[in-house]
């Protein structure tokens, strides 16, 4: 046991590195940011807060915590390291791919394009520029490109897990133009988390050693470094309940994390085989974005209104629809016994009897479920159900692409009478289906 002071010692000074350095909780502060504004954007559109952007933030700072500690784990035992150096190659790649797309701010893409280049940098070797332009080249080519490749893979690995866990109950619901120009239900997915990651830094001298064999070993002496990493996930859905996205993506996460480590450790075994794990951890992230909207273009909605009812976009936590056990999804067919085609005719069916109320509903198989309760004074005019929209809302959601620069411009526009008009910034852009990314602080 005498290797484990040596550790206990560096695991300090590492987690002391993190409580003093401010890229932590600048992250954090990001995060609570993006929920406060997300919280904006339920209030203009329904008028109503869905969620709370302080137990959002708590909930995904604890998920970060959790996810550091794993990754760290195990990317220590299996010798997965990096250098300074190595922190701000990705550190740069991520900012230059994010003035393209948001979404290419992600450690999987800059660790795929710097594998690509230092490729290409070691084809040409006899190519030797000077000044910062060679100091440059000469830091591309010593990175440990496996070692960036298998931290991507376990950071997606990770990331599945928590939307996992995490993913439905920060589901929020928006409303945005289909593709026939009419206003659709739908839900986004955006979830971010701070994660304090601890990674191996070799070193020379009175560094730590190892004591086991890894998969991966650059030398004998290493330190603990901090490496906050933000890492983020993104998608809207039109076409499928919250759940059965979040599983779906989970799944497809898992699968893109898992084949890309495979792939890395194969090439920190046989360094040829580097420049497919570079290509696989870019090009394989694509089809995941690629595939995802796809999908979403050839399905139909889900949160339209059917021929007869109201389908439910969204329950309003701790209302009478929640404690009937109304879902998203489902169809409110009949409130006390008079057939409903539009939030009008329930409010006045539900006025027939204010002291009580009736509902067929019909689930997402069809069949009908019949609820009851009484009605109290003060209580939501539709029970807390957030109805699928009839076109004639004033407010929905842009969806585009944008790149780092949108960020700044961040707006909705309204809809009235079929005009639209910009909106006010209040309100972030959902993000086009499939956006993942992480990047580090």
């Amino acid at each position: 046991m005498e290797w484990a002071w040596p550790w206990l010692t560096t695991l300090g000074e590492a987690l002391l590195q993190l409580f003093i350095q401010p890229f932590y909780y600048i992250a954090v502060i990001l995060v609570a940011l993006v929920y406060h504004r997300q919280l904006l954007q339920e209030r203009k559109l329904f008028h109503v807060r869905l969620q709370s952007s302080i137990t959002q933030t708590i909930r995904t700072v604890l998920g970060g915590i959790l996810l550091g500690v794993i990754v760290s784990i195990v990317s220590l035992f299996l010798g997965a390291h990096l250098t300074l150096s190595s922190v701000i190659c990705i550190w740069v790649a991520t900012v230059l791919l994010a003035l393209f797309r948001i979404r290419y701010l992600c450690f999987a893409y800059a660790a795929g394009l710097l594998g690509v280049v230092q490729f290409g940098l070691n084809l040409a070797s006899n190519w030797q520029p000077s000044g910062w332009l060679g100091s440059s080249t000469e830091a591309i080519r010593a990175l440990d490109i496996p070692a960036l490749l298998v931290l991507a893979a376990l950071l997606h690995l990770g990331e599945a897990m928590l939307l996992r866990m995490q993913g439905v109950a920060m589901a929020s619901p928006l409303l945005f133009e289909g593709k026939r120009g009419k206003l659709v239900g739908g839900y986004q997915l955006l979830h971010f988390w701070p994660v304090p990651l601890l990674i191996l830094v070799p070193v020379t001298g009175s560094g730590a050693e190892l004591a086991w064999n890894p998969l991966m070993n650059a030398g004998n002496g290493y330190m603990l470094a901090a490496l906050p990493i933000m890492l983020g996930f993104g998608e809207v859905t039109q076409s499928m309940l919250p759940g059965q996205k979040v599983q779906i993506s989970a799944k497809r996460l898992l699968i893109y994390g898992t084949s890309l480590l495979g792939l890395s450790l194969l090439a920190a075994w046989w360094s040829p085989f580097m420049v497919v794990a570079a290509l696989a951890a870019f090009i394989g992230h694509e089809l995941l974005v690629w595939y995802s909207s796809f999908e979403e273009q050839h399905r139909s909605p889900v949160f339209v209104h059917p021929e007869h009812g109201l389908k439910v976009l969204g329950v309003i936590p701790d209302s009478p629809a929640a404690e009937l056990g109304i879902e998203a999804g489902e169809t409110i067919y009949k409130a006390n016994g008079v057939m409903v085609h539009s939030p009008e005719e329930l409010h006045r069916a539900l006025r027939m009897n204010s002291a009580f109320c009736k509902l067929e509903v019909r689930n997402h198989q069809g069949e009908s479920k019949f609820m009851q309760r009484a009605i109290y004074e003060g209580e939501h005019h539709q029970l807390g159900i957030i109805m699928a929209p009839d076109n004639h809302e004033a407010w929905a959601v842009q969806l585009r692409q944008h790149s780092l620069f949108h960020i700044l411009s961040l707006k909705i526009f309204a809809r009235r009478k079929g005009q639209r008009s910009e909106g006010a910034p209040l309100a972030l852009p959902a993000p086009t289906t499939g956006e993942s990314s992480s990047v580090e602080m």
